[in-house]
Parts: C-alpha cells; sequence; structure tokens
C-alpha cells in the first residue's frame, strides 16, 4: 500500500482547520467579558450557543469516529450484522428521552455541570465518587475515537497505526484544551460536514467498485460471509434487549449531553436541540451502515493488501482499505475529530485522560467494545443516580452510596468478555467464547441498573425513618445526610427538632439553597414557627423540649 501524499495534505489541512478553529474559539473566550463570564464561556459557552452551531454540537454529542467506524464494524461482523448495530436507534433514543424528561429540569435549575445536583443532594464526597464511572465513560469513548481515527490515518498515508493515535489524540488533546466549550462547538461544525460530505461522496464510489457484490444480494444471502442483515435468535433476545437498554438509558447521563443541554438559553432550547441532534444521528449512521455493507459484500483480495497495520484491528483495517480501494484517491480522504468535554483549567486532567485513553486505543482490537464499555458504568451507576436525585424526593446520601455499590458488585461480577474478565456470577445462558470467556445472555447489566435505583431508594428511606424516629442517634449520621447537626455545608435535609438531646447551639449555621427556603427544609414547621417568633430567642429550648 503506498505513500498517498493527498492524503496527507488533506490530513494536515484539517487539522489546520482545526486548530485555527480553537485558537480563535479560545480569543472569544478571553474577550468575553470578566473572569466569572469567561469562566461560564469555558464551560457552557456563555449559555447562548445558536440554532445551527448547537444542532450540530449536539449530534457530535454521539457522532464521531467511534459512531461511523463503530456502525460500520457491527454491520460488518459476520456474527452480528445491522441486526446487531443498536447504537443508531439507542443513541436517537436517548437524545429524545434527554429532551422530553431530563434536560428541562436540568436547565432550568441552573446547573453548570451534570454532577451538580448530585454534590447539591448527596454531598461533594458521592460527587466524586459518580465521577468516577462518569470519567470511565469518557475514557472509553475517547478510546473508541482514537482507535478508529488511528487505523484510518494508518491506512490513508501507510504510517504505523501507534503513531497515527498518538499525533491524532495530541492534536485533539490540544484543540479542547485551548478553546473550552466555544472550540468543541465550533470543531464539531468542521468535524460533522466533512463525515458527512466524505462518506456521502465515497459510497457511490464504492458502490460501484467491480469488487463489490450487490449489498442487496448479500444482505440476505451468504456470499463471502454471513447476511450483512445480522439475525437475532430466540436465545439472544434478552441480551440484546440488554445491550438496546444501556445505549438508551445509558446514552443520557453525560456530560458531553449536558455541557450542551446546559450551554442553551432556555430549557425549551435545550429540548428543541435535543430532538434536532436525535434525527441527526440517524441520517449520519446510514453512509456508515452502507459502507459496512460494502465491507462484507466485497472479495477477501483487499484484505490481503501488503503493509496492513497488524497491531489495530483487523475488521478495521479491512474497512478502511476497503473504502481506499474502492473510491477515487481523492475522495478517500475522511478523518474525524475528537468530541471531548474538557475545560481549560483543568490541563493537567486534560494530559491523563488523553494519555489514559490513548493506552486504551493502542491495546484495544475493536472499536465495537469500546462502544458499549463506555456506556456500561454509565448506564448501571450514573442513570439510576440521576433518576432519584432528580425525580424520586426524599433519598439521600446513603441510598446513592446502597445503590452505588450493589450495582457496581452487580455488574463486575457479571464478568466482562471484551476486558477478558471472567464472572463470578453465573447467570442462566451463559456460555464460553472462543477465548475460554464465558458470556451471559442473561441481561445482568440491566438487573444491576435495577437494583441500584432500588436499593437507592429503599435504603434512603430507611436512614430517614430510622434517624427521624430516634432509632438511630444524630451522631451516627455520618454522612450529615438526615440530620444535618454536624455538618457545615447547606441544609436541605430534615432536622430533628422533637429529638430530645439536640440544642439549638450545636445546629450548624443554615445556608438555603437556590429556590429552597429555609422554613421548607424543615419537618416540624410549627417548631420552627414558635423558635421564630419568641422575643430575642427566649425560651427556644423550652419549644423545643
Amino acid at each position: 500500500m503506498a505513500f498517498h501524499v493527498e492524503g496527507l495534505i488533506a490530513i494536515i489541512v484539517f487539522y489546520l482547520l482545526i486548530l485555527l478553529v480553537g485558537i480563535w474559539a479560545a480569543w472569544r473566550t478571553k474577550n468575553s467579558g470578566s473572569a466569572e463570564e469567561r469562566s461560564e464561556a469555558i464551560i457552557v459557552g456563555g449559555r447562548d450557543i445558536g440554532l445551527l452551531v448547537g444542532g450540530f454540537t449536539m449530534t457530535a454529542t454521539w457522532v464521531g469516529g467511534g459512531y461511523i467506524n463503530g456502525t460500520a464494524e457491527a454491520v460488518y461482523v459476520p456474527d452480528y450484522g445491522l441486526a446487531w448495530a443498536q447504537a443508531p436507534i439507542g443513541y436517537s433514543l436517548s437524545l429524545i428521552l434527554g429532551g422530553l424528561f431530563f434536560a428541562k429540569p436540568m436547565r432550568s435549575k441552573g446547573y453548570v455541570t451534570m454532577l451538580d445536583p448530585f454534590q447539591q443532594i448527596y454531598g461533594k464526597r458521592m460527587g466524586g465518587l459518580l465521577f468516577i464511572p462518569a470519567l470511565m465513560g469518557e475514557m472509553f469513548w475517547a478510546a473508541a475515537i482514537f482507535s478508529a481515527l488511528g487505523a484510518t490515518i494508518s491506512v490513508i498515508i501507510d504510517v504505523d497505526v501507534r503513531a497515527s493515535v498518538i499525533v491524532s489524540a495530541l492534536i485533539a488533546t490540544l484543540y479542547t484544551l485551548v478553546g473550552g466549550l466555544y472550540s468543541v462547538a465550533y470543531t464539531d461544525v468542521v468535524q460533522l460536514f466533512c463525515i458527512f460530505v466524505g462518506l456521502w461522496i465515497s459510497v457511490p464510489f464504492a458502490l460501484s467498485h467491480p469488487a463489490v457484490s450487490d449489498i442487496g444480494f448479500t444482505a440476505v444471502h451468504a456470499k463471502y460471509q454471513e447476511p450483512w442483515l445480522g439475525t437475532i435468535e430466540s436465545f439472544e433476545v434478552y441480551s440484546w434487549l440488554d445491550s438496546f437498554l444501556l445505549l438508551m438509558l445509558g446514552g443520557i447521563p453525560w456530560q458531553a449531553y449536558f455541557q450542551r443541554v446546559l450551554s442553551s438559553s432556555s430549557a425549551t432550547y435545550a429540548q428543541v436541540l435535543s430532538f434536532l441532534a436525535a434525527f441527526g444521528c440517524l441520517v449520519m449512521a446510514l453512509p456508515a451502515i452502507l459502507i459496512g455493507a460494502i465491507g462484507a459484500s466485497t472479495g477477501k483480495f483487499l484484505a490481503a493488501s501488503p503493509q496492513v497495520p497488524h497491531t489495530s484491528s483487523p475488521i478495521l483495517v479491512h474497512l478502511c482499505i476497503v473504502h481506499m480501494h474502492s473510491c477515487q484517491q481523492w475522495i478517500s480522504t475522511n478523518v474525524h475529530a475528537s468530541d471531548k468535554e474538557i475545560v481549560w483549567v483543568m490541563r493537567i486532567t486534560v494530559f491523563v485522560f488523553g494519555a489514559s485513553a490513548t493506552a486504551m486505543a493502542l491495546l484495544t482490537k475493536t472499536v465495537y467494545g469500546l462502544w458499549y464499555l463506555s456506556s456500561d458504568l454509565v448506564y448501571i451507576i450514573i442513570f439510576p443516580q440521576l433518576l432519584c436525585v432528580l425525580f424520586v424526593k426524599g433519598t439521600n446520601t446513603y441510598g446513592a452510596v446502597a445503590g452505588y455499590v450493589s450495582g457496581l458488585f452487580l455488574r463486575i461480577t457479571g464478568g466482562e468478555p471484551y476486558l477478558y474478565l471472567q464472572p463470578l456470577i453465573f447467570y442462566p445462558g451463559y456460555y464460553p467464547d472462543k477465548n475460554g470467556i464465558y458470556n451471559q445472555r442473561f441481561p445482568f447489566k440491566t438487573l444491576a441498573m435495577v437494583t441500584s435505583f432500588l436499593a437507592n431508594i429503599g435504603i434512603s428511606y430507611l436512614a430517614k425513618y430510622l434517624f427521624e424516629s430516634g432509632s438511630l442517634p444524630p451522631k451516627l449520621d455520618l454522612f450529615d445526610a438526615v440530620v444535618a447537626r454536624h455538618s457545615e455545608e447547606n441544609m436541605d435535609k430534615t432536622i430533628l427538632v422533637r429529638n430530645e438531646n439536640i440544642k439549638l447551639d450545636e445546629l450548624a449555621p443554615v445556608k438555603p439553597r437556590q429556590s429552597i427556603t429555609l422554613s421548607s427544609t424543615f419537618t416540624n414547621k410549627e417548631a420552627f414557627l414558635n423558635i421564630d417568633s419568641s422575643p430575642e430567642g427566649s425560651g427556644t429550648e423550652d419549644n423545643l423540649q
């Protein structure tokens, strides 16, 4: 496979364009006003992202190298096919559900990040714990993007895939670093335009290549491999549903999505952008599906091309080679930029994150696997916590911890073939794969998510009852989640005003939160009114007793 000068020039031009857009975004952010206004501009784009840019950047929440290559890979793989390419429908539905139920409460309360409601209700420690699965999801997603991008560039300009992954990661980290959300949003416009135009122009050339059989015939008939439409056997239905729910519901609680929501000028605007992005995801998936079908309908001679980078996924490389050989050379250069939501004030974290994702991209052999892993812990841990913190009044830190631990336990003990992790709990229908790793057909991921959700609610109300009834003394409220007696933070939970052991001088100073009034934080409002109406605080201890 010869070195392609045109491909190298196109990639250099593309990256220069991305960097220039990032620098322009950084300049715009720097001149956006006061320090506080600049901080808001970096994190949430000053909450003034327009309809056009907003639609592009909301669509780019999911559409990137991982989405395009992963969809094509799923269609191409004989054991999967189109029936198992769940991301286009799953992520589109996640955007619709996010717009219907989650965008409005998050945007109307003026949050800055997805973790804000967790820190407000469950405390900073719990917010820190929930940051871990959120970070892991973003890292797997970035690794999928870098892996896809590295395989594509290694084929286009004939360089080692490891070098292309590292260079791509450095450039993506740099442009995200310098411009904050403005950089991400405006480079999304460039990215999606290049993906859309490049793929749709290349598809007709690929379809007309003599090595490509009729994709209508290979959709339902075996020629070079199994039909690319794929099948779902009766014993695979529950596993298919488990994976589909993971993408649909696990595609909601992402900082990448909520950063776009929170950057919108209003809650209604955020909902509209979500619906537009759902349509955009479906449209962008169509050429990827066709490319996967073309790969499944192409003779094996392409896979034997010289200088194939063996360190990358053979499936990815085969698809890229199909693209190269089936299209005119000038039209086959198609690159994708990363879309990570990282602010410039976290520079050290940016480089650590980028290095870790790059390492995953170098070690992985499948974008499709990274694709699912990115939504795994997000679906099992963060999604039920988000449901509780937004829609279940009365949950607290004790329930959040119980839900976190139970969900994580059931997920880890269920095993993970992509990470070669053997299960500790064998559910009905398990079977070994070619590597000797046992796979689960039982929908244990959904079981873990539901268990996490119910554990949060159950333990929260149990803890609330035990402390409010006096069955447990206030000093045992180690998380300051119910009594708030020893807390120096904001108090928005029940205070045991009827407990004889509490004295007013032991209570922490009260600082009401946002729209919550001070009197609404007390269960015993009569006691509060008596305290408030007593002259100069006289007789307050008698009122409590």
